[in-house]
């Protein structure tokens, strides 16, 4: 299962919070490719967001480096691509399959190694609903964005992963941060043109194993690594998630949230 994506933690709990995401999504580096469908097709909504020039360019969150590659292409020669990632085994895939033409650093998107005012673009998808301080990170984004810059970030919404939690009987899926929660952060945090676009996405999956495989696969791990789940909760978990299949398969619900942020 998935952790909750909001919650109040002290800063001992936090760093504690981002080694188990890193140690998560460090584990699921080498399947990432293949279990991220839903995740790297949300990615498309971004793209129609590129500003038509951008010389410096930050992928936040950028995983095995799919969209830093695709940026990188994207803008050609011109453009300075850093792909950054909390997880280690990440950015070791990252390099393995795209080389050092693009930057690879290693931080928290809640403190980025980054110059002010350097970045002509920041590009995010599917990442900082991991982030504990969803405020402080994107003032870091802000902070970092040059006058006329822009920031696009897709990040999830209340209601993603619903048919989870009912199958699972479980409410610690559903505290991902409302749209409103998200326009207050970026208005606080000083962007001058603020735009959410928010949209429902819908994945279907053969059976419950597939459909933990999808979350799983990606990183996406439950907040108690030591529960142990006994035949009776998963015969449990199948029947009640059973009871949602649709002729195309067992649906899994994303709240997208897109996030086009500019800064004058």
């Amino acid at each position: 299962m998935t952790v909750a994506a909001h919650v109040v933690i002290t800063p001992v709990e936090a760093e504690t919070w981002r080694s188990r995401v890193a140690h998560a999504f460090s584990r699921a580096a080498s399947r990432y490719a293949i279990l991220a469908g839903a995740q790297l097709s949300m990615g498309e909504a971004l793209w129609r967001h590129l500003p038509s020039r951008a010389t410096t360019i930050l992928d936040l969150g950028c995983g095995p480096g799919h969209w830093s590659a695709r940026l990188a292409s994207r803008y050609r020669q011109n453009a300075r691509v850093t792909g950054l990632d909390l997880a280690p085994g990440m950015l070791a895939k990252a390099r393995d399959d795209h080389g050092e033409c693009i930057r690879w650093l290693q931080a928290d998107a809640g403190a980025l190694p980054l110059d002010n005012a350097t970045q002509d673009l920041v590009f995010s998808n599917l990442a900082i609903q991991w982030c504990p301080d969803l405020d402080v990170v994107l003032s870091e984004i802000q902070r970092v964005l040059r006058p006329g810059g822009r920031a696009l970030i897709n990040t999830l919404g209340p209601g993603t992963l619903g048919e989870v939690a009912h199958a699972w009987s479980s409410s610690a899926l559903l505290g991902f941060r409302s749209r409103e929660h998200h326009l207050i952060g970026a208005q606080l945090a000083g962007f001058d043109g603020v735009r959410l676009e928010e949209k429902v996405e819908r994945f279907f999956y053969p059976d419950l194993a597939a459909v933990m495989a999808s979350i799983k696969g990606v990183g996406a791990q439950t907040a108690r690594p030591d529960a142990r789940l006994t035949r009776a909760d998963l015969a449990r978990a199948q029947r009640r998630y059973e009871s949602l299949r649709e002729p195309q398969g067992l649906p899994v619900s994303y709240t997208r949230l897109t996030l086009i942020l500019d800064r004058k």
